[in-house]
Order: C-alpha cells, then sequence, then structure tokens
C-alpha cells in the first residue's frame, strides 16, 4: 500500500494521534540507552512527515523515508511552512540504501505491519543495521496479536463530519495474524460528496519472533513495552513498542 488521495486526508485523520506520546518515546529511549554524542536519525515509513518535523523542530539531525510519493509530497510541503530542512527520500523500507553510521532509525504508527511478508521484515531489519553506527538504535512499534486477531476481527469503524467521512471494516486475511483494511471516504465537494475507497493490507508476528530477527540483524532486544507505558505487555497489550541497539 502506497497510499492515493489518502495521503491529502491523512493529517485530518490523525488528528488526535499521539504524536506527542510518540516524539517522548523517542527522547527517553535515547537518553536512556544511546552510546552515541549524535543525534542523526531516520524516520521509516515516515508518511506526512509529522513526528520528523518536531524532532527536527527539537534540534535533531531528521531523514524521512516512505514507499508513497504522496505521502512525501504532503510532508515536504508542511516542513517547508514549518521552516525546517528534512531531507524526504521515496523508498522501500525493505530496501533501505544511501544512509550510514546513523544513531538511530525508527519506525512507528505500525508502519512495519505494512510488511505482510516475513521476508520482507528480515530484510528491513537487515538493512536498518547496515544503515545505523555501532551502538545505533532501532525504535519501533507494531499491533499486537490479540489486537489483529481480536479487536480487528470483522471490525467495523465509521466516523462523519461535514467535510470527511468514512466506513473502515476489517477482514481476516489467509496469512496469521493479519487484517485488511476496507476503507471507504466521502469527502464532500460542495454540496455533493466524492467517494473514493482505499485497500490496506497489515499482518503482525509474535513478540519473541520479531526479537529472534533482532538478534539475527545484529541488535541487542533492550526493552519490550506496551500502550505508550513503561510496563511490558500483558495478552490484552494492543500495540508493542521494541528498543533494540546494534552491536
Amino acid at each position: 500500500m502506497t497510499y492515493g488521495r489518502f495521503a491529502d486526508w491523512y493529517d485530518a485523520l490523525m488528528a488526535e494521534a499521539p504524536y506527542d506520546a510518540w516524539q517522548s518515546f523517542v527522547e527517553r529511549a535515547f537518553a536512556q540507552y544511546t552510546k552515541r554524542p549524535g543525534r542523526r536519525v531516520i524516520d521509516i515509513g515516515c508518511g506526512t512527515g509529522e513526528l520528523a518535523i518536531r524532532l527536527a523542530k527539537a534540534g535533531w539531525q531528521v531523514s524521512g523515508v516512505d514507499l508513497s510519493e504522496h505521502m512525501l509530497a504532503v510532508a515536504q510541503a508542511k516542513a517547508e511552512a514549518e521552516g525546517v530542512e528534512v531531507p524526504f527520500f521515496e523508498q522501500n523500507m525493505a530496501e533501505l540504501d544511501g544512509f550510514s553510521d546513523l544513531d538511530g532509525a525508527f519506525l512507528f504508527c505500525d508502519a512495519l505491519n505494512y510488511l505482510t511478508d516475513e521476508e520482507d521484515v528480515k530484510r528491513t531489519f537487515a538493512a536498518v543495521s547496515r544503515a545505523l553506527g555501532g551502538g545505533g538504535l532501532l525504535l519501533f512499534d507494531v499491533h499486537s496479536v490479540y489486537k489483529m486477531d481480536v479487536l480487528f476481527r470483522d471490525a467495523v469503524f465509521a466516523d462523519q463530519d461535514d467535510d470527511l467521512s468514512y466506513i473502515w471494516m476489517c477482514h481476516p486475511l489467509d496469512w496469521p495474524h493479519s487484517v485488511g483494511h476496507e476503507l471507504t471516504f466521502f469527502v464532500r465537494r460542495g454540496d455533493l460528496y466524492e467517494r473514493f475507497d482505499e485497500w490496506h493490507e497489515q499482518r503482525t508476528f509474535e513478540r519473541a519472533v520479531y526479537e529472534r530477527w533482532l538478534e539475527s540483524a545484529g541488535f541487542e532486544v533492550l526493552e519490550v513495552t506496551a500502550d505508550f507505558t513503561d510496563a511490558p505487555p500483558t495478552e490484552t497489550a494492543e500495540r508493542l513498542f521494541f528498543v533494540a541497539r546494534k552491536r
């Protein structure tokens, strides 16, 4: 999924997203675990650049990577409007290239869950490892197995306002712990509403599987927490957060 017209409405739909919490997670992890003096990082699956721009305004040297040219166009316009310099690159995260000796990398807002092939997840970890310097940090979050198998299973969500309404239906896919998101949007155009549709596929894996793949890619797993807390995941945790350091 590379996002099409959805990019134009992404920020409106994400207006209540916990960007402050993601930024706090990054800052806390670097303060606690980094062995490097720099703050040269890459935001992978950066979307419209919201977190990358926030960190750049806080003094971090940030680059953004995303597969969607539409999302990156929005991100570039936002960075220019905010007066910050954030280089954005259109790349597949599993084929990350052109970066070296970074202090850190992160993939948030379940960006990694868009990789439905386990080999692509492994390739992404390996590519990030190559891009980081020794002691560099990899931070990411993913949907839990519980959220994919229970909360998303055949779920339907909807919202309506004057300018944008949507219906979001979730369908189990053939892979374990996976879901297809069928999204229908209605955008107001004067007195009429224009419809457009998106289809997104996501998959997650057990915590132990992610840990094994990280270790194989040359990382030491430092912590796994849940749901924007410092607590370890429970059986009903919805989002897992990983902190790993390149050996």
